[in-house]
Protein backbone atom coordinates (compact mmCIF):
# COMPACT_ATOMS: atom_id res chain seq x y z
CA UNK A 1 0.00 0.00 0.00
CA UNK A 2 1.58 3.23 -1.29
CA UNK A 3 1.73 5.94 1.05
CA UNK A 4 -1.56 8.43 0.72
CA UNK A 5 -1.52 11.75 -1.19
CA UNK A 6 -3.65 13.31 0.68
CA UNK A 7 -3.00 12.07 4.77
CA UNK A 8 -5.34 14.44 6.14
CA UNK A 9 -8.22 11.98 5.24
CA UNK A 10 -7.10 9.76 7.14
CA UNK A 11 -4.74 11.49 10.38
CA UNK A 12 -5.60 14.17 12.31
CA UNK A 13 -3.05 17.34 13.14
CA UNK A 14 -2.27 17.02 17.06
CA UNK A 15 -4.40 20.05 18.80
CA UNK A 16 -1.79 21.77 20.97
CA UNK A 17 -2.74 23.46 24.40
CA UNK A 18 -4.01 27.45 24.26
CA UNK A 19 -1.38 28.64 26.52
CA UNK A 20 -0.84 32.16 25.20
CA UNK A 21 1.50 33.32 28.46
CA UNK A 22 3.94 30.77 28.34
CA UNK A 23 6.72 31.71 30.07
CA UNK A 24 9.62 28.99 29.49
CA UNK A 25 10.88 30.37 25.84
CA UNK A 26 12.45 33.09 28.19
CA UNK A 27 14.21 30.88 30.58
CA UNK A 28 17.62 28.86 30.36
CA UNK A 29 19.25 25.35 31.50
CA UNK A 30 21.50 26.26 34.66
CA UNK A 31 20.86 23.21 36.53
CA UNK A 32 21.11 19.66 35.57
CA UNK A 33 17.92 17.74 36.78
CA UNK A 34 17.68 14.35 38.95
CA UNK A 35 18.03 11.60 36.70
CA UNK A 36 16.07 8.07 36.16
CA UNK A 37 18.14 5.52 34.09
CA UNK A 38 15.28 3.10 33.13
CA UNK A 39 17.80 1.13 30.78
CA UNK A 40 16.93 -2.09 33.37
CA UNK A 41 12.93 -1.67 32.55
CA UNK A 42 12.41 0.14 29.28
CA UNK A 43 15.34 -0.54 28.00
CA UNK A 44 14.70 -4.16 28.65
CA UNK A 45 11.54 -4.39 26.92
CA UNK A 46 13.30 -3.37 23.75
CA UNK A 47 15.09 -6.39 23.24
CA UNK A 48 14.59 -8.45 21.34
CA UNK A 49 15.55 -11.49 24.01
CA UNK A 50 15.67 -9.81 27.40
CA UNK A 51 18.81 -9.51 29.66
CA UNK A 52 19.38 -12.51 32.23
CA UNK A 53 19.83 -11.74 35.65
CA UNK A 54 23.90 -11.58 35.46
CA UNK A 55 23.48 -9.02 32.33
CA UNK A 56 20.90 -6.95 34.54
CA UNK A 57 23.68 -6.86 37.66
CA UNK A 58 26.61 -6.37 35.07
CA UNK A 59 24.73 -2.78 33.87
CA UNK A 60 23.11 -2.18 37.02
CA UNK A 61 26.82 -1.97 38.53
CA UNK A 62 27.90 0.17 35.17
CA UNK A 63 24.92 2.38 35.83
CA UNK A 64 25.81 3.03 39.65
CA UNK A 65 29.89 3.62 38.19
CA UNK A 66 28.49 6.38 36.30
CA UNK A 67 26.92 8.20 38.88
CA UNK A 68 22.90 7.93 38.59
CA UNK A 69 21.35 7.81 41.92
CA UNK A 70 17.92 6.94 40.61
CA UNK A 71 17.40 3.22 38.96
CA UNK A 72 14.26 1.34 37.49
CA UNK A 73 15.35 -2.17 37.77
CA UNK A 74 12.54 -4.05 37.06
CA UNK A 75 8.49 -4.70 36.54
CA UNK A 76 8.03 -7.27 39.51
CA UNK A 77 4.62 -8.26 38.65
CA UNK A 78 5.70 -8.95 34.83
CA UNK A 79 7.69 -11.55 34.90
CA UNK A 80 10.12 -14.24 37.64
CA UNK A 81 12.86 -12.89 36.01
CA UNK A 82 12.55 -9.51 37.26
CA UNK A 83 10.99 -10.49 40.39
CA UNK A 84 14.10 -12.41 41.22
CA UNK A 85 16.34 -9.50 39.74
CA UNK A 86 15.07 -7.47 42.37
CA UNK A 87 15.05 -9.71 45.03
CA UNK A 88 18.78 -10.30 44.27
CA UNK A 89 19.74 -6.49 44.60
CA UNK A 90 17.34 -6.21 47.78
CA UNK A 91 19.27 -9.18 49.75
CA UNK A 92 23.17 -9.12 47.81
CA UNK A 93 25.49 -7.32 50.93
CA UNK A 94 26.42 -3.89 49.75
CA UNK A 95 24.98 -4.68 46.12
CA UNK A 96 23.47 -1.15 46.38
CA UNK A 97 25.12 1.95 47.16
CA UNK A 98 23.31 3.79 50.71
CA UNK A 99 22.26 6.60 48.33
CA UNK A 100 20.64 4.98 45.32
CA UNK A 101 17.03 4.34 44.77
CA UNK A 102 15.57 1.19 43.27
CA UNK A 103 12.48 2.02 41.28
CA UNK A 104 10.12 -0.72 40.71
CA UNK A 105 7.64 -0.13 37.91
CA UNK A 106 3.67 -1.49 37.96
CA UNK A 107 0.11 -0.84 37.06
CA UNK A 108 -2.75 0.05 39.06
CA UNK A 109 -3.84 -3.19 40.33
CA UNK A 110 -3.79 -4.04 44.07
CA UNK A 111 -2.40 -7.71 43.01
CA UNK A 112 0.11 -6.79 41.21
CA UNK A 113 1.17 -3.72 43.99
CA UNK A 114 1.26 -6.21 46.25
CA UNK A 115 3.66 -8.49 44.43
CA UNK A 116 5.94 -5.35 43.63
CA UNK A 117 6.21 -4.07 47.33
CA UNK A 118 7.12 -7.78 48.19
CA UNK A 119 9.56 -7.80 45.89
CA UNK A 120 11.15 -4.85 47.88
CA UNK A 121 11.06 -5.75 50.97
CA UNK A 122 14.61 -5.19 52.88
CA UNK A 123 15.41 -2.69 50.46
CA UNK A 124 17.10 0.89 51.91
CA UNK A 125 15.55 3.19 49.55
CA UNK A 126 12.63 1.84 47.26
CA UNK A 127 10.71 4.31 44.97
CA UNK A 128 7.03 2.66 43.80
CA UNK A 129 5.86 3.96 40.51
CA UNK A 130 2.21 3.06 39.38
CA UNK A 131 0.66 3.68 36.28
CA UNK A 132 -2.85 4.31 34.36
CA UNK A 133 -3.45 5.34 31.35
CA UNK A 134 -5.48 8.47 30.83
CA UNK A 135 -5.66 9.36 27.67
CA UNK A 136 -9.83 9.24 26.13
CA UNK A 137 -8.41 6.95 23.46
CA UNK A 138 -7.31 4.83 26.48
CA UNK A 139 -9.88 4.95 28.42
CA UNK A 140 -12.61 4.15 25.75
CA UNK A 141 -10.94 1.82 23.63
CA UNK A 142 -8.66 -0.51 25.93
CA UNK A 143 -10.44 -0.19 29.02
CA UNK A 144 -14.23 0.90 28.68
CA UNK A 145 -13.80 3.52 32.09
CA UNK A 146 -14.86 7.03 32.29
CA UNK A 147 -13.06 10.15 33.72
CA UNK A 148 -14.68 9.13 37.35
CA UNK A 149 -13.91 5.58 37.35
CA UNK A 150 -10.17 6.05 36.22
CA UNK A 151 -10.04 8.56 39.12
CA UNK A 152 -11.36 6.60 41.43
CA UNK A 153 -9.25 3.51 40.52
CA UNK A 154 -6.01 5.71 40.66
CA UNK A 155 -6.86 6.87 44.05
CA UNK A 156 -8.32 3.11 45.18
CA UNK A 157 -4.51 1.87 44.33
CA UNK A 158 -2.53 4.46 45.70
CA UNK A 159 -4.17 4.38 49.28
CA UNK A 160 -3.64 1.02 49.13
CA UNK A 161 0.20 1.57 48.16
CA UNK A 162 0.25 4.06 50.80
CA UNK A 163 -1.09 1.16 53.73
CA UNK A 164 1.15 -1.93 52.89
CA UNK A 165 4.30 1.20 52.18
CA UNK A 166 5.11 4.34 54.47
CA UNK A 167 1.86 3.38 56.92
CA UNK A 168 3.21 -0.39 57.19
CA UNK A 169 5.13 -0.56 60.93
CA UNK A 170 6.88 -3.72 59.37
CA UNK A 171 8.42 -1.57 56.54
CA UNK A 172 9.87 1.10 58.40
CA UNK A 173 13.21 0.24 57.77
CA UNK A 174 12.86 0.97 54.22
CA UNK A 175 12.58 4.86 53.37
CA UNK A 176 9.16 5.17 50.70
CA UNK A 177 8.93 7.44 47.76
CA UNK A 178 5.70 7.38 45.66
CA UNK A 179 5.82 8.01 42.36
CA UNK A 180 2.55 8.05 39.80
CA UNK A 181 2.83 8.27 36.03
CA UNK A 182 -0.34 9.52 34.40
CA UNK A 183 0.40 7.16 31.49
CA UNK A 184 -0.37 8.61 27.50
CA UNK A 185 -0.05 12.18 29.66
CA UNK A 186 0.63 14.27 26.48
CA UNK A 187 -2.70 13.20 24.75
CA UNK A 188 -4.24 13.68 27.68
CA UNK A 189 -7.12 16.60 28.74
CA UNK A 190 -4.18 18.58 30.79
CA UNK A 191 -7.22 19.45 32.84
CA UNK A 192 -8.19 15.62 33.81
CA UNK A 193 -4.65 15.00 34.41
CA UNK A 194 -4.75 17.63 37.01
CA UNK A 195 -7.73 16.11 38.52
CA UNK A 196 -6.36 12.49 39.00
CA UNK A 197 -2.98 14.00 40.07
CA UNK A 198 -4.83 16.29 42.71
CA UNK A 199 -6.65 13.08 44.16
CA UNK A 200 -3.96 10.90 43.84
CA UNK A 201 -1.15 13.39 46.21
CA UNK A 202 -4.35 13.94 48.40
CA UNK A 203 -4.69 10.13 49.04
CA UNK A 204 -0.80 9.96 49.34
CA UNK A 205 -0.10 13.44 51.61
CA UNK A 206 3.40 13.85 50.28
CA UNK A 207 5.84 15.73 52.27
CA UNK A 208 8.37 18.60 51.15
CA UNK A 209 10.85 15.82 52.55
CA UNK A 210 9.32 13.28 50.38
CA UNK A 211 7.86 14.59 48.05
CA UNK A 212 5.32 13.02 45.13
CA UNK A 213 6.84 12.28 42.07
CA UNK A 214 4.63 12.94 39.10
CA UNK A 215 6.24 11.36 36.05
CA UNK A 216 4.71 12.75 32.66
CA UNK A 217 5.46 10.71 29.69
CA UNK A 218 4.78 11.30 26.19
CA UNK A 219 4.52 7.47 25.68
CA UNK A 220 4.12 8.63 22.15
CA UNK A 221 5.58 11.16 20.46
CA UNK A 222 2.62 13.35 19.19
CA UNK A 223 3.55 16.75 18.62
CA UNK A 224 6.38 19.24 18.18
CA UNK A 225 8.91 19.86 21.69
CA UNK A 226 6.76 22.88 22.30
CA UNK A 227 3.70 21.31 22.63
CA UNK A 228 5.12 19.58 25.15
CA UNK A 229 6.94 21.92 27.35
CA UNK A 230 3.57 24.15 27.30
CA UNK A 231 1.41 21.03 28.61
CA UNK A 232 4.66 20.74 31.24
CA UNK A 233 4.30 24.64 32.36
CA UNK A 234 0.55 24.07 32.64
CA UNK A 235 0.95 21.28 34.95
CA UNK A 236 3.83 22.77 36.81
CA UNK A 237 1.78 26.06 37.45
CA UNK A 238 -1.44 24.92 38.13
CA UNK A 239 -0.62 21.78 40.81
CA UNK A 240 -1.04 22.72 44.60
CA UNK A 241 1.52 22.29 46.94
CA UNK A 242 3.96 22.74 44.10
CA UNK A 243 6.67 21.86 46.59
CA UNK A 244 5.38 18.75 47.86
CA UNK A 245 5.49 17.83 43.89
CA UNK A 246 8.40 16.63 42.17
CA UNK A 247 7.12 17.64 38.23
CA UNK A 248 9.37 14.53 36.00
CA UNK A 249 9.60 13.82 32.46
CA UNK A 250 10.02 10.33 30.42
CA UNK A 251 10.09 11.51 26.93
CA UNK A 252 9.76 8.65 23.99
CA UNK A 253 11.15 9.35 20.47
CA UNK A 254 8.63 8.39 18.14
CA UNK A 255 9.22 12.01 15.71
CA UNK A 256 12.93 12.24 16.84
CA UNK A 257 12.62 15.02 19.17
CA UNK A 258 12.94 13.27 22.33
CA UNK A 259 16.03 14.98 23.67
CA UNK A 260 14.67 19.04 22.63
CA UNK A 261 11.17 17.82 24.25
CA UNK A 262 13.05 17.39 27.26
CA UNK A 263 15.41 20.32 27.52
CA UNK A 264 12.30 22.63 26.59
CA UNK A 265 10.14 20.66 29.16
CA UNK A 266 12.70 21.29 31.73
CA UNK A 267 12.94 25.06 31.14
CA UNK A 268 9.07 24.56 31.51
CA UNK A 269 9.47 23.61 35.09
CA UNK A 270 10.18 19.58 35.48
CA UNK A 271 12.66 18.87 37.63
CA UNK A 272 13.66 15.28 36.91
CA UNK A 273 14.00 13.02 33.60
CA UNK A 274 13.39 9.58 32.61
CA UNK A 275 15.26 7.70 30.03
CA UNK A 276 17.93 5.62 29.08
CA UNK A 277 21.84 4.96 27.69
CA UNK A 278 22.12 6.16 23.59
CA UNK A 279 17.79 5.85 23.58
CA UNK A 280 17.77 2.56 23.58
CA UNK A 281 14.34 2.18 24.65
CA UNK A 282 10.71 0.33 24.51
CA UNK A 283 8.75 1.23 21.05
CA UNK A 284 10.67 3.91 19.40
CA UNK A 285 13.02 4.24 22.07
CA UNK A 286 13.49 6.28 25.09
CA UNK A 287 15.24 10.05 25.72
CA UNK A 288 19.17 9.48 25.12
CA UNK A 289 20.65 10.55 29.16
CA UNK A 290 23.81 10.42 27.16
CA UNK A 291 23.20 13.54 25.27
CA UNK A 292 21.17 15.09 27.77
CA UNK A 293 24.16 14.87 30.08
CA UNK A 294 27.29 15.52 27.58
CA UNK A 295 24.60 18.56 26.26
CA UNK A 296 25.10 20.14 29.86
CA UNK A 297 28.59 19.67 30.18
CA UNK A 298 29.02 21.65 26.69
CA UNK A 299 27.31 24.82 28.30
CA UNK A 300 29.24 24.32 31.59
CA UNK A 301 27.01 22.33 33.46
CA UNK A 302 27.74 19.35 35.40
CA UNK A 303 25.63 17.11 34.40
CA UNK A 304 26.53 14.88 37.88
CA UNK A 305 27.26 11.76 35.66
CA UNK A 306 30.64 10.38 34.08
CA UNK A 307 31.10 9.51 30.80
CA UNK A 308 34.95 9.53 30.92
CA UNK A 309 35.03 6.21 29.57
CA UNK A 310 32.15 6.43 27.30
CA UNK A 311 33.92 3.20 25.27
CA UNK A 312 33.44 0.71 28.26
CA UNK A 313 29.71 1.83 28.64
CA UNK A 314 29.21 0.71 24.92
CA UNK A 315 30.91 -2.42 25.89
CA UNK A 316 28.40 -3.29 28.25
CA UNK A 317 25.27 -1.70 26.36
CA UNK A 318 26.65 -4.58 23.59
CA UNK A 319 27.10 -7.55 25.88
CA UNK A 320 23.53 -6.89 27.30
CA UNK A 321 22.35 -7.49 23.83
CA UNK A 322 20.92 -3.93 23.55
CA UNK A 323 22.47 -3.89 20.32
CA UNK A 324 20.91 -6.44 18.72
CA UNK A 325 17.32 -4.09 19.19
CA UNK A 326 15.06 -3.09 16.32
CA UNK A 327 13.40 -0.42 18.19
CA UNK A 328 11.09 0.56 15.42
CA UNK A 329 9.15 -3.05 14.73
CA UNK A 330 7.41 -2.56 18.12
CA UNK A 331 4.06 -2.31 19.25
CA UNK A 332 2.37 1.40 20.08
CA UNK A 333 3.35 3.07 16.86
CA UNK A 334 1.75 5.72 15.99
CA UNK A 335 1.29 5.72 12.38
CA UNK A 336 -0.53 2.71 9.97
CA UNK A 337 2.66 0.48 8.71
CA UNK A 338 0.10 -0.45 5.64
CA UNK A 339 0.97 3.11 4.82
CA UNK A 340 4.93 3.20 4.54
CA UNK A 341 4.30 -0.71 2.90
CA UNK A 342 4.75 -2.44 5.86
CA UNK A 343 2.62 -4.78 7.95
CA UNK A 344 2.07 -5.81 11.70
CA UNK A 345 3.72 -9.32 11.53
CA UNK A 346 6.67 -7.64 11.76
CA UNK A 347 6.09 -5.57 14.93
CA UNK A 348 4.58 -8.61 17.38
CA UNK A 349 7.26 -9.79 19.39
CA UNK A 350 6.81 -12.11 22.61
CA UNK A 351 9.23 -12.64 25.50
CA UNK A 352 8.78 -12.67 29.04
CA UNK A 353 8.09 -8.83 29.31
CA UNK A 354 5.53 -9.23 26.62
CA UNK A 355 1.70 -8.52 27.76
CA UNK A 356 -1.15 -10.62 26.86
CA UNK A 357 -2.11 -8.35 23.55
CA UNK A 358 0.91 -9.59 21.38
CA UNK A 359 0.30 -13.44 22.76
CA UNK A 360 -3.89 -13.19 21.55
CA UNK A 361 -2.71 -11.55 17.88
CA UNK A 362 -0.49 -14.52 17.33
CA UNK A 363 -3.15 -16.50 18.14
CA UNK A 364 -6.19 -14.92 16.22
CA UNK A 365 -3.86 -14.93 13.18
CA UNK A 366 -2.61 -18.43 13.06
CA UNK A 367 -5.38 -20.33 14.83
CA UNK A 368 -8.12 -17.63 14.19
CA UNK A 369 -9.25 -17.86 17.55
CA UNK A 370 -9.96 -14.49 19.31
CA UNK A 371 -9.37 -15.11 22.83
CA UNK A 372 -11.19 -13.69 25.48
CA UNK A 373 -9.72 -11.35 28.25
CA UNK A 374 -9.70 -14.04 30.59
CA UNK A 375 -8.31 -17.07 28.31
CA UNK A 376 -5.65 -14.06 27.26
CA UNK A 377 -4.30 -13.75 30.64
CA UNK A 378 -4.05 -16.97 31.83
CA UNK A 379 -2.45 -17.93 28.73
CA UNK A 380 -0.10 -15.29 29.17
CA UNK A 381 0.86 -16.94 32.29
CA UNK A 382 2.31 -20.00 30.02
CA UNK A 383 4.39 -17.83 27.85
CA UNK A 384 5.86 -15.85 30.52
CA UNK A 385 6.93 -18.82 32.00
CA UNK A 386 8.41 -20.70 28.84
CA UNK A 387 9.95 -17.60 28.09
CA UNK A 388 11.57 -17.02 31.38
CA UNK A 389 13.28 -20.36 31.14
CA UNK A 390 14.59 -20.17 27.53
CA UNK A 391 15.97 -16.37 28.29
CA UNK A 392 15.01 -15.10 24.68
CA UNK A 393 11.37 -14.16 22.56
CA UNK A 394 9.19 -17.17 21.36
CA UNK A 395 8.36 -17.28 18.43
CA UNK A 396 4.91 -17.30 16.91
CA UNK A 397 4.92 -21.09 15.60
CA UNK A 398 6.39 -21.94 19.55
CA UNK A 399 3.13 -19.38 20.87
CA UNK A 400 0.86 -21.89 18.37
CA UNK A 401 2.46 -24.79 20.04
CA UNK A 402 2.77 -24.41 23.49
CA UNK A 403 -1.58 -23.38 23.06
CA UNK A 404 -2.02 -26.67 21.73
CA UNK A 405 -0.70 -28.16 24.07
CA UNK A 406 -2.13 -26.17 26.91
CA UNK A 407 -5.50 -26.50 25.91
CA UNK A 408 -5.27 -30.05 24.28
CA UNK A 409 -6.30 -29.27 20.54
CA UNK A 410 -3.73 -32.06 19.15
CA UNK A 411 -5.94 -34.12 21.20
CA UNK A 412 -8.38 -35.65 19.09
CA UNK A 413 -12.05 -34.18 19.57
CA UNK A 414 -14.73 -35.71 21.19
CA UNK A 415 -17.60 -33.04 20.39
CA UNK A 416 -17.99 -30.88 17.13
CA UNK A 417 -20.10 -27.93 16.95
CA UNK A 418 -21.74 -28.02 13.95
CA UNK A 419 -23.66 -24.85 13.62
CA UNK A 420 -25.20 -22.42 16.45
CA UNK A 421 -26.76 -19.31 16.54
CA UNK A 422 -26.10 -15.98 19.18
CA UNK A 423 -28.86 -13.23 19.86
CA UNK A 424 -29.23 -11.04 22.22
CA UNK A 425 -32.10 -11.12 24.57
CA UNK A 426 -33.45 -8.20 24.26
CA UNK A 427 -36.93 -8.57 26.74
CA UNK A 428 -34.72 -6.51 29.24
CA UNK A 429 -33.06 -3.45 28.30
CA UNK A 430 -29.62 -2.45 30.74
CA UNK A 431 -30.05 -0.06 33.38
CA UNK A 432 -29.39 3.05 32.22
CA UNK A 433 -25.63 4.53 32.77
CA UNK A 434 -24.98 7.14 35.90
CA UNK A 435 -23.85 10.25 35.50
CA UNK A 436 -20.66 10.29 33.75
CA UNK A 437 -20.50 6.53 33.46
CA UNK A 438 -20.33 4.58 30.55
CA UNK A 439 -23.13 1.67 29.61
CA UNK A 440 -22.77 -1.35 31.46
CA UNK A 441 -23.63 -4.14 29.21
CA UNK A 442 -22.31 -6.80 31.04
CA UNK A 443 -24.93 -8.22 32.44
CA UNK A 444 -26.87 -8.20 29.02
CA UNK A 445 -28.06 -11.59 28.30
CA UNK A 446 -27.00 -13.96 24.95
CA UNK A 447 -29.24 -16.59 23.61
CA UNK A 448 -27.22 -19.72 22.01
CA UNK A 449 -28.41 -22.52 20.03
CA UNK A 450 -26.61 -24.82 18.41
CA UNK A 451 -25.87 -28.55 17.28
CA UNK A 452 -23.36 -30.33 18.57
CA UNK A 453 -22.28 -33.86 17.55
CA UNK A 454 -20.24 -36.41 19.25
CA UNK A 455 -19.01 -39.76 18.22
CA UNK A 456 -22.66 -40.77 19.59
CA UNK A 457 -25.50 -38.80 19.74
CA UNK A 458 -25.91 -35.19 17.81
CA UNK A 459 -28.09 -32.92 20.73
CA UNK A 460 -29.56 -29.14 19.86
CA UNK A 461 -28.82 -26.96 23.01
CA UNK A 462 -30.00 -23.49 24.35
CA UNK A 463 -29.09 -21.71 27.13
CA UNK A 464 -28.85 -18.09 28.15
CA UNK A 465 -26.51 -15.77 29.88
CA UNK A 466 -24.64 -12.92 29.84
CA UNK A 467 -21.42 -13.60 27.69
CA UNK A 468 -20.89 -16.00 24.36
CA UNK A 469 -18.54 -18.49 25.97
CA UNK A 470 -20.53 -18.84 29.31
CA UNK A 471 -24.05 -19.09 27.11
CA UNK A 472 -22.09 -21.97 25.70
CA UNK A 473 -20.48 -23.88 28.34
CA UNK A 474 -23.59 -23.40 30.56
CA UNK A 475 -25.79 -25.24 27.46
CA UNK A 476 -23.78 -28.26 27.47
CA UNK A 477 -23.34 -28.19 31.25
CA UNK A 478 -26.66 -27.93 31.42
CA UNK A 479 -26.83 -31.78 29.55
CA UNK A 480 -27.28 -34.23 32.39
CA UNK A 481 -24.63 -37.12 31.88
CA UNK A 482 -24.09 -39.19 29.63
CA UNK A 483 -24.59 -37.26 26.62
CA UNK A 484 -27.90 -37.19 25.85
CA UNK A 485 -30.78 -35.24 23.56
CA UNK A 486 -33.03 -32.81 24.76
CA UNK A 487 -36.61 -33.43 24.21
CA UNK A 488 -37.13 -30.62 21.12
CA UNK A 489 -40.56 -30.34 22.17
CA UNK A 490 -40.09 -28.81 25.27
CA UNK A 491 -38.37 -25.48 23.46
CA UNK A 492 -39.81 -22.55 24.46
CA UNK A 493 -40.79 -20.52 21.58
CA UNK A 494 -37.57 -18.10 22.21
CA UNK A 495 -35.32 -21.19 22.08
CA UNK A 496 -37.13 -21.97 18.17
CA UNK A 497 -36.77 -18.66 16.79
CA UNK A 498 -33.10 -18.75 17.53
CA UNK A 499 -32.41 -22.32 16.04
CA UNK A 500 -34.39 -20.95 13.22
CA UNK A 501 -31.56 -17.89 12.35
CA UNK A 502 -28.56 -20.95 13.01
CA UNK A 503 -26.18 -19.85 9.86
CA UNK A 504 -23.27 -22.21 9.12
CA UNK A 505 -19.48 -20.72 10.12
CA UNK A 506 -17.67 -23.21 8.42
CA UNK A 507 -16.70 -21.19 6.27
CA UNK A 508 -16.26 -17.05 4.45
CA UNK A 509 -17.87 -17.83 1.68
CA UNK A 510 -20.74 -19.98 2.46
CA UNK A 511 -23.27 -21.09 4.73
CA UNK A 512 -24.98 -24.14 5.74
CA UNK A 513 -28.46 -23.25 5.01
CA UNK A 514 -30.32 -20.06 3.88
CA UNK A 515 -31.28 -16.94 5.96
CA UNK A 516 -34.79 -18.41 5.99
CA UNK A 517 -34.85 -22.11 6.49
CA UNK A 518 -36.05 -23.52 9.60
CA UNK A 519 -34.72 -25.67 12.16
CA UNK A 520 -35.93 -28.69 10.69
CA UNK A 521 -34.39 -27.89 7.52
CA UNK A 522 -30.90 -27.04 9.46
CA UNK A 523 -30.94 -30.58 11.38
CA UNK A 524 -32.03 -32.21 7.76
CA UNK A 525 -28.73 -30.63 6.05
CA UNK A 526 -26.70 -32.08 9.19
CA UNK A 527 -28.51 -35.26 8.59
CA UNK A 528 -30.35 -35.62 12.03
CA UNK A 529 -33.49 -37.77 12.29
CA UNK A 530 -35.55 -35.12 14.19
CA UNK A 531 -38.13 -38.02 15.32
CA UNK A 532 -35.34 -40.54 16.68
CA UNK A 533 -33.99 -37.66 18.95
CA UNK A 534 -37.44 -37.09 19.97
CA UNK A 535 -38.23 -40.42 20.33
CA UNK A 536 -34.54 -40.80 22.72
CA UNK A 537 -36.00 -37.45 24.70
CA UNK A 538 -39.19 -39.02 25.46
CA UNK A 539 -37.78 -42.25 26.46
CA UNK A 540 -34.89 -41.09 29.13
Amino acid sequence: MPMLKDPSTKYKPFKPLDLPNRQWPSKTLNKRPRWLATDLRDGNQSLVDPMDGDQKLRYFRMLVEIGYKEIEISFPSASQTDYDFTRRLVESPNEVPADVWLQVLCPCREDFIRRTVDSLKGAKKAILHLYLATSECFRRIVFGMSKQESLEMAVRCTKYARLITKDDPSTAGTEWLFEFSPETFSDTDPDFVLEICEAVKAAWEPTVEAPLIFNLPATVEMSTPNVYADQIEYFSTNISEREKVCVSLHPHNDRGCAVAAAELAQMAGAQRVEGTLFGNGERTGNVDLVTLALNLYTQGISPGVDFSDINSVIKVREKSKAADADRWQIPYLPIDPEDIGRNYEAIIRVNSQSGKGGVAWVILRSLELDLPRGLQIAFSKVIQTQADRLGRELLPKEIVSLFEEAYHLKQKARFSLVDYNITTDRSQSPAPPEPGKALNTKNLKRRFAGIIESTAYTRIVVDTKAQHTSSFLTSRANTPAPFRPVNVKTLTEADREALKQIQGNTGPDRSLVPDNANVGATIAQQKVDISKLEAQANNL
